[in-house]
């Protein structure tokens, strides 16, 4: 019923929410997208596109036919791979921080084994040091860390900044050390965090210590201290409290995929490409 290259003109549009860039992502001429864009929408008997001279929105069709786009070209997409004889194959070991794996990255990893079903990917989820070493010592294929922004070679998928994170009603008494959550060292967040307090002259002790982000939002959310983590990841039941106690800013963080050299440049370049440009908010 719905054609994939009038799907992928329509995800285009969607994407960008211009014919123009559309056209050029494409390497199609406008007047083509927007034929396969007017295609689709008879097909669905459905206004997709609202357009006008200032702007171009998705509709509310138009939103649930992109969540359909997106599956339908999965699927032929992976077919189309399976069926020509040339689907990829190989073993790809990757590892992620543990608290990237609250994102949308799940999804994303989801919808690259039904893409590339032949692909056995190998899940480590860790700290990113641990990981880092890991990936050198050849136990890795391809690694999803984070770093302080500009200190690591890799493809940076996302920038972020680290924030101080608490209750609503969490108080910090100027005059006392900073109770802190914090993963085991070595840990960038933890690293970052003592600096940052030290080089204010504030004072801190460890109220607790886990190796995961789930121990860390539990510990919060208890109120045994307060924890530093990337602001784009902070649930919406607790609070960037920076500004509130003054407490110092920790800095940037580049969320940073790291390959081994030595590896299948095909499989990692595939899993790559389906993680780049993918927006990586929290999804719990």
């Amino acid at each position: 019923m719905f054609e994939p290259a009038q799907l992928r003109s329509f995800l285009a549009v969607a994407e960008t929410l211009s014919f123009t860039k559309a056209a050029e992502r494409l390497g199609l001429a406008q007047p083509t997208v927007s034929q396969h864009v007017r295609k689709l929408e008879a097909a669905a008997k459905r206004v997709l596109v609202a357009r006008d001279t200032r702007d171009v929105r998705l509709t509310d069709n138009g939103d649930a036919m992109a969540g359909f786009a997106r599956s339908i070209l999965s699927a032929h997409d992976a077919a189309a791979r399976y069926f020509s004889g040339s689907a990829m194959r190989g073993r790809l070991r990757f590892g992620t921080a543990d608290d990237l794996a609250i994102t949308g990255l799940p999804r994303i990893l989801r919808e690259f084994r039904q893409v590339y079903p032949q692909i056995n990917l190998e899940l480590t989820v860790g700290q990113s040091d641990q990981l880092y070493k890991k990936l050198n010592a050849g136990q890795l294929d391809l690694v999803f860390v984070k770093w302080v922004a500009g200190a690591k070679d890799g493809t940076v998928v996302q920038q972020d900044s680290f924030a101080w994170v608490g209750l609503e009603q969490t108080v910090l008494d100027p005059n006392e050390s900073v109770p802190l959550i914090a993963y085991p060292s070595p840990s960038l967040s933890r690293k970052l965090a003592i600096d940052a307090l030290e080089s204010t002259g504030r004072t801190w002790r460890i109220t607790c210590t886990t190796r995961q982000i789930s121990g860390v939002l539990a510990a919060v959310r208890a109120g045994i201290g307060v924890a530093v983590m990337p602001s784009s990841l902070v649930p919406d039941d607790l609070r960037i409290i920076t500004r509130r106690f003054d407490l110092p800013a920790v800095g940037d963080v580049d969320f940073t995929l790291i390959r081994n050299p030595l590896a299948n440049t095909e499989v990692i370049e595939a899993l790559t490409q389906s993680i780049v440009g993918r927006t990586l908010k929290r999804a719990v």
